[in-house]
């Protein structure tokens, strides 16, 4: 076994930290601007299942003695342009980006930057995170578990995006 899944882990979370604070960073600031958030939302989940899914991956890495290979190599390869596409739609949406679904007044979707060619690219980029986790840390059963489960926490939370602008 090598030190690249406990490595892996610490800047996975490491970056969690960052994205964190950095949405409820902006969170205060949209709610001082008179941001809603709509009720139904998935948020207290994906706050435990999001951290959760990471660490049952790089557990199960561990437990299988995962080695630097292809397979470590080309997760990485998707968990960095995963992250790229996520910080491209941070960076897109600006305050407007958070954990949580935050709508201010006079709101409308976003059109900019990844936003052109899709919907949700900020999902789209968790599902590949989730996903290049766990093929780099050669972790089939906890991998899969978490694209599918987190998938479907994200699949609602689309629906009440969706509502909720519709409805600004």
């Amino acid at each position: 076994m090598t030190a690249a899944v406990p490595a892996l882990a610490a800047i996975t979370f490491g970056t969690m930290l960052g994205e964190t604070s950095l949405s409820s960073r902006h969170a205060r600031a949209l709610r001082a601007r008179g941001a809603v958030e709509p009720a139904g939302d998935v948020y207290r989940a994906m706050a435990l299942a999001y951290p959760g899914a990471f660490a049952a991956i790089f557990v199960e890495g561990l437990l299988r003695g995962s080695a630097v290979d292809g397979w470590f190599t080309a997760g990485l390869g998707l968990l960095v342009a995963a992250k790229a596409l996520k910080y491209w739609a941070i960076a897109t949406l600006g305050e407007r980006w958070t954990f949580r679904v935050l709508v201010p007044p006079r709101s409308t979707a976003t059109s900019a930057g990844p936003y052109r060619w899709l919907t949700h690219p900020n999902y789209l980029a968790v599902v590949g995170e989730l996903a290049g986790a766990g093929v780099a840390a050669h972790a089939p059963i906890a991998g899969v578990a978490a694209v599918v489960g987190f998938g479907l926490l994200i699949r609602r939370r689309i629906a009440i995006e969706d509502i909720a602008l519709a409805q600004r």
